[in-house]
């Protein structure tokens, strides 16, 4: 896990902007450096050591294409010297890559290229990648396994490749700009680091604001800084030494489900399936641990953990609130007793929680409303003592069908039977009357594609809230229409299935992996997750629906599968994810007043009607309604916007 950046267009007089690239990233590599000017490349690197500790440093430097060509190393010591030279003491070579991420079957590949002649030098996945993109091209994705973000420098060509694994594991932010030198390309691990180079100005991207509100987090591939993007999921790119882009996709996950799959032939698939991803997933040279919370994802991945290191570490965080409930940290301490493993944990209070938003809203890049995110960042940070690496369980709910929204399309084909008119006139009572079941009548009259746009509906604004608040003109573009694409790619699928493909794209992308990846390097953390796991997808894209979600329960088959070690009373128990008392914060008088200052302040004066804001809060406060989330996607953006555009600085916290 590390930090990568670099430019094109690039001369030897740039190595102090390579340098603010990398240093303002450096929570991300606090082992190591390294640096890499030549033939009008810039390539950076942040490294935090996990395999081939001594000799995995980056960039990497190849000097030719041959088989034995020589290999080394523009890395320096996390307290080296902040210049010694244009290479930083690597060799110029024919190929250059920096990489961030972990391909877990690198041993693997290794072997297959060392049978075909290749030589290697090193003990890193990093330099099996660079070899393996050499000898097979951009063919050399659909062979790794693993969680990954990289650019290769092809001196002879002069171009750059760049890559991003399957599902979106590993961030790839761009841009192209006009500088001194040119048209440039841009590229970074985050946001902030191609901010510090200064042909890139800084800008806000007010159609990112209008998507966030409907969404909770940034939908657009243009993030909210004009310019950037991001690379999506399961892509590459190639760019010219003119600055000229080409964007391919190379892979995207389908499904197949096999209708005469039963319950136990899927669970005893899924389950070997998730036993060989648990032990990829822990080749490293350091100790990897487990997160540990009251559902079945992440105690699944520790329990089989477990079995391969009896000693592993896991870590829970729970709430103050929830003190005298049955709470995340007793569930986790009474399954660490039974697996005989060690458990640390953490109450958070509510004063360092929200104390924490402004550095969380910097290390995120881009606003997040996710009330998780947080909770994440106390873990990560829990873990971050003990371990360099960690198990989480991000992607079981996408790929089994892990959302009780997913049983929304069962429910509605249980009033078939009664009159469109008869629900439409019912909906339209329950609405008028202020009872509930009106989004639910509602659905019964619209297909997926209409209401579902990811786990945002319902919680987020809609189109019409969005324009009595906004102050700007909507542009005409709904949730629905950012969609639409990847609904049509599905459209032979079922309800349920075009669902989860939308979350793939949406959801675990742009929020779920997200915030892992921020969370987690804020405290130079590896968070790895093996549900995400190409071989493991290749089980979840085979399951019919009816072995994904029932009327009772969610997640059917991995339950099943996951009872073979984990008990019964945790495997079955029902989702509930990180429970973060925003409701009940935003009703005591402190952080009433203090989320007021903020909805009534310049910055939301700039971009919203603050009379509408004013009444989100005073509703949810009367207990009219529980505005709670949409007051949280609000006030997470101006905390954000005052972080990068008005005091463009790393906020304390305190």
């Amino acid at each position: 896990m590390c930090g990568i950046c670099g430019f094109t267009g690039a001369s030897e007089n740039d190595l102090p902007t390579l340098k603010a690239m990398c240093d303002v990233m450096a929570h991300r590599g606090p082992d190591g450096e390294g640096r890499y000017i030549d033939g009008g490349i810039a390539l950076g690197h942040r490294r935090l050591s996990l395999i081939d500790i001594k000799g995995g440093g980056q960039p990497l430097v190849r000097s030719s294409g041959s088989r034995q060509a020589a290999v080394t190393s523009a890395s320096l010591a996390a307290d080296g010297p902040s210049s010694q030279g244009v290479s930083e003491g690597a060799a110029r070579g024919d190929y250059a890559i920096v990489f961030n991420g972990e391909i877990y079957n690198y041993l693997d590949l290794k072997s297959e290229l060392e049978d075909e002649g290749w030589e290697f030098h090193t003990e890193s996945d990093t330099e099996v990648l660079l070899v393996a993109w050499i000898a097979w091209g951009e063919g050399a994705l659909a062979r790794l396994r693993g969680m990954f973000a990289f650019a290769i420098w092809d001196c002879a060509r002069k171009e750059l490749f760049c890559a991003r694994d399957f599902f979106g594991i590993k961030p790839f932010y761009y841009a192209t700009v006009d500088g001194e030198s040119g048209r440039q390309f841009l590229f970074a691990s985050e946001i902030k680091s191609i901010l510090e180079h200064p042909a890139y100005e800084r800008r806000l991207n007010e159609d990112a604001l209008e998507q966030y509100l409907q969404f909770q987090f940034s939908a657009l591939r243009e993030t909210f800084f004009k310019g950037i993007f991001k690379l999506p999921p399961g892509h590459c790119l190639r760019v010219s030494a003119d600055g000229s882009t080409e964007l391919t996709r190379y892979w995207r996950p389908s499904f197949s489900p096999e209708e005469t799959l039963d319950l136990e032939g899927a669970s005893r698939a899924i389950d070997a399936a998730i036993r060989e991803s648990v032990r990829y997933h822990n080749v490293a040279d350091v100790e990897v641990g487990a997160f540990l919370s009251s559902g079945v994802d992440s105690s699944y991945l520790a329990a089989c953990l477990s079995e391969i290191n009896p000693e592993v570490k896991t870590f829970t965080v729970g709430f103050s609130e929830y003190a005298r409930e049955r709470d995340e940290l007793s569930w986790a301490r009474d399954l660490a007793a039974m697996l005989g493993v060690a458990n640390d944990g953490k109450r958070i209070g509510d004063g360092e929680y929200w104390a924490s938003l402004p550095r969380i809203q910097w290390h995120m890049d881009e606003p997040s409303a996710d009330p998780s995110a947080v909770a994440l960042y106390f873990v990560d940070q829990l873990a971050s003592s003990k371990v360099k690496a960690v198990l989480s369980g991000e992607g079981a709910d996408e790929l089994f069908g892990g959302y009780r929204i997913y049983q929304a399309p069962a429910a509605s084909r249980k009033l078939s039977w009664m009159p469109r008119s008869l629900r439409r006139g019912a909906s339209r009572i329950l609405q008028t009357t202020g009872l509930r079941g009106a989004s639910y009548l509602n659905r019964t009259l619209m297909t997926c594609e209409d209401w579902y746009y990811t786990n945002a509906n319902g919680l987020a604004f809609s189109t019409g809230e969005c324009a009595r608040l906004l102050k700007r003109p909507l542009s005409g573009t709904r949730p629905q229409d950012l969609t639409a694409p990847s609904y049509a790619e599905v459209a032979n699928e079922d309800e349920v299935t075009r669902m989860q493909y939308v979350d793939l794209r949406f959801w675990l992308a742009e929020d779920i992996l997200l915030k892992t990846d921020k969370m987690s390097m804020a405290h130079s953390l590896e968070s790895r997750v093996p549900f995400l796991d190409k071989e493991v997808f290749e089980i979840a894209r085979a399951l019919p629906t009816k072995l994904k979600v029932d009327d009772a329960q969610t997640k059917t088959a991995l339950r099943k599968a996951a009872e073979r070690i984990v008990p019964k009373r945790w495997a079955q128990k029902e989702k509930l994810g990180f429970p973060v008392p925003i409701a009940g914060w935003l009703k005591q008088e402190r952080y009433r007043k203090l989320v007021e200052g903020w909805l009534t302040g310049p910055e939301a004066s700039r971009f919203f009607r603050i009379e509408e804001l004013k009444k989100l809060l005073d509703e949810h406060c009367a207990g009219v309604k529980d505005n709670s989330r949409k007051i949280w996607i609000v006030y997470m953006f101006l905390i954000w916007y005052r972080v990068f555009f008005v005091d463009r600085a790393k906020p304390e916290i305190g």
